[in-house]
């Protein structure tokens, strides 16, 4: 009886797809005796169904790329998401050229696709039930180079999130930004670059040195402090991992890569349960290379809230973790003086 019910299924499915193909002949060569029937659209296109089939591969074993020339398996993760431009292109293309086989082969990416990426478009999630607390919490490299240091802080403020992670805090623009955020964020922590603003008082401020051992120069990325907020106390950190590069040699990540290493050991070692982690890391929750924070710490549940660069956002590298608690309702915020995007996020526990 199942056999049965398949085959009538498949028969539907091949009548339908051929006469769809029927309804508009294709042009042959003159030299050939190509069928323009309806079996012929299962035929052409093989060499687009080829493509879907690769295409799928590298979305559900982008893993099995190699890293070890050029870092290549780093820079498709870096860029993944975007692989769905090429599943619609191929869509296109196999409706111009009238290919069932290329049509149902497209089945396999979308799948993929849709598995990796289709719960981050999806409406963010309801509040958590009776019981459970959050944060909103927002990060956002303000650029070394921001003109506007006091629009900036007031743009961060105007969101109103309990805490704000910065990243590029440079000495002449550093003031600007306390003065501005002090009246309604009482507490905040610097180290080095980085800085935490928080409605919440803070203790245990610590440099965390996440300094790649390549660079000799004076160089503080990294901080821990402990907010205790009315429901417990988190471990918040702040860090900004080196930048990658292509370059004609591949991706260079191998700097981020030791520091995404040495923040992640600390956070291993972290005795508080809860965890937040914010950041620009300088590089997606796909990329390998922040395997070592990813594969302890949750990520956001929805929103792709592509943050860099800020005239064409094309990939998410300001990020948003915790341990011990869930990271919803994802959003970017609108540009300022930055060439980030601000990022924004709940941080949910109970």
């Amino acid at each position: 009886m199942v056999k049965k019910v398949g085959s009538g299924v498949t028969s539907a499915v091949k009548t339908a797809v051929s006469r769809w193909a029927r309804r508009r002949p294709v042009r042959r060569d003159p030299g050939t005796q190509e069928d323009t029937q309806g079996r012929s659209a299962w035929v052409r296109g093989r060499v687009l169904a080829t493509l879907a089939v690769l295409t799928a591969g590298l979305l559900a074993f982008h893993r099995a790329v190699p890293n070890s020339v050029g870092h290549l398996g780093s820079l498709l993760e870096a860029f993944l998401p975007w692989l769905g431009l090429v599943v619609v292109a191929l869509f296109v293309l196999a409706l111009l050229r009238r290919s069932a086989i290329a049509l149902v082969a497209l089945l396999l990416p979308v799948a993929a696709w849709t598995y990796l990426f289709g719960g981050l478009i999806m409406p963010a999630a309801e509040p958590g039930p009776h019981g459970t607390h959050g944060l909103a919490v927002l990060q956002h490299n303000v650029s070394d180079e921001n003109t506007d240091p006091a629009g900036t802080a007031r743009a961060l403020a105007d969101a109103r999130p309990d805490l704000i992670a910065m990243e590029e805090l440079v000495p002449g623009a550093l003031p600007v930004y306390e003065k501005t955020l002090a009246p309604r964020y009482p507490y905040h922590a610097i180290r080095g670059t980085v800085g935490l603003w928080s409605k919440h008082p803070l203790t245990g401020v610590r440099l965390v040195d996440i300094k790649p051992s390549g660079i000799v120069e004076e160089w503080s990325r990294g901080l821990r402090a402990e907010v205790h907020t009315p429901h417990g106390e988190i471990a918040a950190y702040v860090a900004h991992l080196p930048s990658v590069r292509l370059r004609p040699s591949g991706f260079a990540s191998s700097w981020r890569d030791e520091s995404a290493r040495l923040l992640a050991k600390t956070v291993t070692a972290e005795k508080l349960k809860s965890v937040i982690v914010l950041g620009d890391l300088n590089g997606t929750v796909d990329d390998r290379g922040l395997a070592p924070l990813t594969s302890q710490l949750n990520v956001a549940e929805g929103g792709l809230a592509f943050t860099f660069p800020t005239a064409f956002p094309l990939a998410r590298i300001d990020q948003v973790m915790a341990r011990s608690a869930t990271v919803s309702h994802l959003r970017t915020l609108p540009a300022t003086g930055s060439d980030h995007l601000p990022i924004g996020a709940q941080v949910t526990w109970g």
